[in-house]
């Protein structure tokens, strides 16, 4: 009893005790709050979320208020220890501009950040491509936006203010099929159809269509088609439809022309 008459007078452990009991209420609050504020998205009833990607904006509401209860428990535990928070205010003004420089590349990709997601450039669960990344989008934050590669499979971090360099990747493949000039239209548009045909069995594919004629090369006519599918299965899906079209014009006994040199002798 007397060891804890003497640490309750100990100014520094009360301190520290305070500090502690905060921390775990604010972090009970915080929990509580979130849970219910992401069950409400998920479930569609706050109408601002209801048209949009629900993933996205539980990322980005995590970050927010994770960050805001941070600053909170961080003003409460200096408060209890003796710290005038009114003057750390006042004097955070004498030295905004200085910070300002310091953090403006930091306030670039928040700003970013939030247009991304009021424009709804892209989204979580979206593939985009980033110089010569590209990835799958796992989470927008405040500041920076998490990328998985799908080559790779590597997790690649980019600042939110490179949004100008970031492509969404499309749905569509375009495949040419090189055939030679010596067969006639008809045939070749007859075995394209075919290969359309049994590239629609294939469960990755969402549409496949015929172009036309896209090219005239020096050695063949490249005949197009349209493969549209899961940007994340494009690679695979790409050799699929190739080893398809091989398949079939084997199976029709055409051969796949090459570039060929003639040498006329005088």
């Amino acid at each position: 009893m007397n060891l804890l008459e003497t640490l309750m007078k100990n100014i520094w452990f009360v301190r520290i005790m305070n500090s502690v009991i905060a921390i775990i209420i604010n972090y009970s609050i915080y929990k509580i709050i979130l849970s219910t504020i992401i069950k409400q998205m998920e479930q569609g009833k706050l109408r601002i979320f209801a048209n949009k990607k629900t993933k996205t904006y539980v990322k980005l509401i995590k970050n927010i208020i994770r960050y805001f209860f941070l600053l909170v428990t961080a003003l409460i535990i200096l408060e209890i220890f003796g710290i005038n928070i009114s003057s750390l205010v006042a004097g955070v003004g004498i030295i905004s501009i200085i910070v300002g420089f310091a953090i403006q590349d930091a306030l670039k990709d928040i700003i970013k950040g939030f247009d991304i997601l009021s424009d709804s450039y892209y989204q979580v669960g979206d593939v985009i491509k980033y110089k010569e990344i590209t990835g799958k989008v796992l989470s927008i934050g405040l500041k920076t936006t998490k990328l998985e590669d799908i080559y790779s499979m590597n997790i690649i971090s980019i600042s939110n203010r490179n949004i100008e360099q970031v492509e969404v990747v499309s749905h569509l493949i375009n495949i040419d099929i090189p055939l030679s000039y010596e067969l006639k239209l008809e045939k070749a548009e007859s075995v394209i159809s075919e290969i359309i045909k049994k590239i629609k069995t294939n469960e990755k594919i969402e549409k496949c269509e015929y172009r036309g004629v896209n090219r005239f090369d020096s050695s063949s006519i490249a005949y197009q088609i349209k493969v549209y599918c899961n940007p994340l299965e494009k690679v695979q899906t790409r050799r699929d439809c190739l080893r398809v079209i091989l398949e079939t014009l084997e199976k029709n006994s055409i051969e796949i022309p090459y570039q060929q040199l003639d040498i006329h002798n005088k």
